[in-house]
């Protein structure tokens, strides 16, 4: 077992924050890395020592993966922990940490670059009896054995980027007469994006539920899954609200899942922390595909199991056993996490970059925040407009719910446009409070007009208190007017007698 003494960071804003704040409580000293446009971020300030990296774009600074491992030597680091995004699924960069003699704080290389392409990761799990999606297992090469493919599913069908993620490099096609364009977009979009166009089919659900499980795993075969998140609210397939457990799974559902997940990361010999996601429809379950690293949204689990998800990742990567077995896990209350974005709901959610002239975050019990700005900051236009995440709990999803619209409230920016507005008119809305959306929930429901901006009761009395005095003293003058005007003609007929 090694102790890891010093931790470098290989992120920025919230999530790197986050990590630091854990590695504190451990004892291990940080080391940020940062752009820039990143230097007077809080995540800089915080850790022990920072290092700059170079320009703003991340092709200049959070992707060079060789500095940041030079760093790591100079400053004799132990491990390195990669976050979320950037170099956290890069299964050449986990290689050459280990290659330097450093820990690299997730799994081994060799199950990131299996899980990373979605081909490969249905062609692993197949021998564990993981239900699939109905589609292609191999990539997409002639475009009318594909049609024919397709016509067998049966439409509508999804096209899907092998390497692909965050919604680029998929496209739904409703009609046979559309398949070959839209295959040319994804084939397109996947080789700008990844730099790999292969693409796949797959049975596209109109209504589903994105559903998945938390895992973590040991170095001595020791795997459990920490229940479920429901992520289905999402815009351009991207999450955009989380919450745990979800509110349709029953026990024995959550139990089935939970151990296909287990299986997921059984098949690649995983490590550490990582999630299985699903496609839930009509009371079945499909796998998606498995992230190798922390999630975004992995607080919203931490408050209903009392795991600290980064403190379980150290350990791991010092060699240690898990410290809590399946037995020892039960879900206690319910969490929810809306992201605030820099982004305009009301204008397609549009990135609306600027300076944060006002920001004063919500408190109060069972309201956490995640974030990595202060006020007077500017959102780089180089990253994602990810401002904080903020995440609330309750002993029940109603008093989550509530306690969310409360911090939604309390949660004051100005300066730029976010998705608050959008994340209270989803908690009002009578599909999410009652269970019953799924990931079409903004198409099905959200129009930018019901988040437009609207005086109070209050502000409506006022300004009619004030209309009204306008007039009355406009009607006084005209009426002083018209008198002075009298005086004045019979003063002239004085005069001219």
């Amino acid at each position: 077992m090694t102790k890891i003494k010093k931790i470098l960071v290989a992120n920025r804003g919230e999530i790197a924050l986050r990590v630091m704040r854990s590695c504190k409580e451990l004892g291990i000293k940080t080391v940020a890395v940062y752009s820039e446009a990143d230097r007077n971020s809080p995540h800089v300030k915080y850790a022990d020592e920072a290092v700059l990296l170079g320009p703003p774009p991340s092709t200049e600074s959070y992707l060079l993966g060789d500095k940041i491992i030079d760093f790591c030597k100079k400053l004799n680091v132990d491990a390195v922990h990669p976050g979320y995004g950037f170099l956290s699924e890069n299964a050449d960069f986990a290689k050459a940490v280990k290659n330097a003699g450093l820990i690299f704080i997730g799994p081994e290389p060799d199950a990131i670059k299996l899980m990373g392409d979605k081909l490969q990761a249905k062609d692993t799990v197949k021998n564990y009896n993981i239900p699939m999606i109905p589609g292609t297992d191999k990539a997409i090469t002639d475009i009318k054995s594909a049609k024919e493919i397709a016509k067998g599913i049966g439409y509508p069908i999804l096209i899907k980027a092998a390497a692909g993620g965050g919604g680029k490099g998929m496209r739904v096609v409703e009609k046979p007469e559309d398949f070959e364009e839209q295959m040319n977009t994804a084939v397109s979009e996947a080789t700008s994006a990844f730099g790999n166009g292969s693409v796949f089919i797959e049975k596209y659900f109109t209504a589903p539920r994105h559903i998945e499980i938390q895992i973590m795993a040991d170095n001595f075969g020791n795997t459990v899954y920490l229940f479920e998140r429901e992520c289905s609210v999402q815009r351009r397939h991207q999450k955009v609200i989380e919450e745990a457990p979800s509110a349709v799974l029953t026990p024995e559902l959550r139990k089935k899942m939970g151990e296909t997940a287990v299986n997921v990361a059984k098949s690649c010999n995983y490590t550490g922390a990582g999630t299985v996601e699903f496609l839930y429809n009509d009371g079945e379950f499909y796998f998606l595909e498995m992230n190798t690293r922390l999630q975004v949204e992995h607080p919203v689990t931490e408050l209903i199991t009392g795991i600290d998800l980064v403190k379980e990742q150290i350990r791991v990567g010092e060699g240690e056993k898990l410290s809590f077995s399946q037995e020892d896990l039960k879900i206690n209350g319910h969490a929810i996490e809306v992201r605030v974005y820099a982004e305009d709901p009301k204008n397609n959610f549009l990135p609306d970059i600027g300076k944060l002239i006002q920001y004063k975050k919500p408190e109060g019990p069972g309201v956490r925040v995640d974030d990595g700005f202060e006020e007077g900051m500017d959102i780089p236009i180089y990253y994602d407009p990810m401002i904080s995440k903020l995440i609330t709990y309750g002993k029940d999803r109603t008093e989550a719910i509530d306690r969310m619209i409360r911090a939604i409230d309390d949660y004051n920016v100005t300066g730029i446009e976010t998705t608050l507005p959008f994340g209270k008119f989803v908690m009002q809305h009578e599909a999410f409070k009652n269970g019953n959306y799924c990931t079409g929930f903004v198409s099905n429901y959200f129009k930018p007009e019901l988040i437009a901006d609207k005086p109070d009761e209050d502000e409506q009395m006022l300004a009619a208190i004030i209309a009204a005095q306008v007039f009355y003293e406009q009607e006084q003058k005209g009426k002083t007017f018209e008198n002075k005007m009298s005086v004045s003609k019979s003063n002239w007929k004085l005069n001219r007698l």
